[in-house]
């Protein structure tokens, strides 16, 4: 992957910061896209793309078209290419149905479903050049359905689906897409919302009984992107534990023991 340039957005913390690591671990340039907000005690932008190594930081909101459209105008100019785009910036913002006002869902749609939209469109010209490829960020939200995330888990599964529709528009011109759809992940988010109760429960659904690690999100990323997964495209891989794939059984039932007749 040597001497190649990627875009990941979302990238000053969490799986998007992984990523952009593991990224350059491998030689790879990478353009470093976020808002800027901090979030808890979780480095900005500038802070976190400070001594990484061969970065550009881009303090852009991927919602908005005309940044968007300045995102790859400087990544071309920095870096002179770009084959990898990595959708992964997004909000998430759980609450009850009646208490989701349109503004509120229309907050979570435009980072993300709009921001992958845009930013897939726009990169495309460059990726076409390059062969390169797509891998936007969903969530186990939208494979499985749950409370409080009438927003987020609609927008995530749209995700999912926009991905098909990529990846069969795209691939004639020698573009991949893909998507991952984490489970429960191990941030320092996750460490400040989810109470011992949450944690447990999560773990108990779990088939691998624990949470993921933002860097074990980061690797199935960049494998997507990386040559051996030359023949991928159009599919959805939830690193997720195992979650997805239990469905709705009851994870009491994985501690029953049945006698042997």
């Amino acid at each position: 992957m040597t001497g190649r340039t990627a875009i990941v957005t979302g990238a000053a913390r969490g799986i998007g910061l992984a990523t952009t690591k593991l990224f350059l671990a491998e030689g790879v340039s990478v353009a470093m896209v976020d808002r800027d907000v901090p979030a808890l005690e979780e480095a900005a932008l500038e802070e976190a793309a400070r001594n990484l190594g061969d970065v550009l930081a881009l303090p852009y909101d991927i919602s908005r078209p005309h940044a968007v459209a300045a995102m790859i105008a400087d990544t071309r100019a920095r870096f002179g290419r770009i084959d990898y785009l990595v959708n992964n910036a997004g909000v998430a913002d759980f609450g009850p149905l009646e208490r989701t006002d349109f503004e509120r869902w229309r907050a979570v749609m435009a980072t993300n479903l709009d921001g992958v939209f845009l930013c897939s469109q726009a990169a495309t010209p460059e990726l076409k050049k390059t062969g390169g490829c797509i891998v936007n960020v969903a969530s186990i939200s939208g494979l499985r359905a749950s409370t409080l995330r009438v927003a987020y888990g609609t927008s995530k599964a749209a995700v999912i689906h926009l991905t098909r529709q990529q990846a069969a528009e795209l691939g004639e011109y020698g573009i991949r897409v893909n998507c991952v759809a984490p489970g429960p992940v191990r941030t320092k988010l996750a460490a400040a919302v989810h109470t011992r109760e949450i944690v447990d429960a999560y773990h108990d659904a779990i088939p691998l009984n624990r949470y993921g690690s933002e860097e074990e999100i980061a690797n199935v990323i960049v494998f997507l992107c990386s040559d051996k997964a030359s023949y991928v495209t159009g599919q959805m891989i939830a690193a997720d534990g195992g979650f997805e794939a239990t469905g709705v059984g009851l994870p009491a039932l994985r501690a029953a023991r049945l006698d042997e007749t």
